[in-house]
């Protein structure tokens, strides 16, 4: 029964109830007090996770810990953060947790949707931001229809902040600005984040889409990369 009810998708009762059996064990290790990871998980199992394997509960367990990774928040010890955790289960924790205060569905929060990112990317890149931001060092990757990464909006606002308009690749002006009169420039990492690179201001240039495909495309991208190190003084290379 376990089994086959663990290929089953989670209701948001057992997600909820995983959430807050993970945030209690989370309270109790941050308070120093002892706690059995077993205990839980069968309290757990004779509730509203009675149909799930002790296994299944384990991993979703680790599910919880990426996102809290994700968050830049400190997870449970004794829970790995799982790899490629599902799109649709990050997003669902993530509002779960929002629920419970844990974290605030601000503008900065972290995400692997493109449109949302660039959207609230734009949004602080219209504030003053006064503070660098601290990034992603080893950013989430999420299985959708196509490989996504979870990135911060405020290095890349920052990031475009920090350029004024001008390419850090070219040192030309923008291209255009966009209907809010943002000048219209792309960040790029430039050690990708496929190649394990951070989602961090020391990682990340704003560029003009001709700049950004040079990087990419381009017979000598692996010589404009290296100049780019040298042009920009907060890159470091990773």
């Amino acid at each position: 029964m376990d089994t086959q009810k663990a290929n089953t998708g989670w209701s948001d009762e057992e997600l909820e109830a995983s959430v807050d059996a993970y945030l209690k064990m989370l309270k109790l290790e941050d308070a120093g007090q002892p706690y059995k990871k077993s205990v839980e998980h069968e309290l757990l199992r004779v509730g509203a996770l009675s149909a799930r394997s002790s296994a299944s509960v384990d991993y979703r367990m680790r599910n919880i810990s990426a996102v809290f990774e994700t968050l830049n928040q400190k997870p449970i010890a004794g829970y790995t953060a799982a790899n490629n955790v599902g799109s649709g289960i990050v997003s669902r924790i993530i509002r779960i947790l929002a629920q419970r205060g844990i974290v605030e569905s601000q503008d900065n929060a972290p995400t692997f949707d493109e449109g949302l990112l660039e959207r609230r990317a734009v949004k602080l890149q219209s504030k003053s931001i006064k503070t660098k931001p601290e990034g992603i060092a080893a950013p989430q990757q999420v299985s959708t229809t196509s490989t996504s990464y979870v990135r911060d909006p405020e290095v890349r606002a920052w990031v475009r902040q920090q350029a004024a308009g001008i390419c850090e690749g070219c040192g030309l002006l923008a291209p255009f600005n966009l209907d809010d009169g943002l000048p219209f420039l792309e960040v790029h990492h430039v050690k990708h984040l496929a190649q394990k690179g951070s989602d961090r201001i020391t990682n990340a240039v704003a560029l003009c889409p001709n700049c950004h495909q040079r990087c990419h495309r381009s017979s000598d991208r692996e010589a404009f990369t290296e100049g780019l190190y040298a042009k920009v003084g907060r890159l470091a290379r990773e």
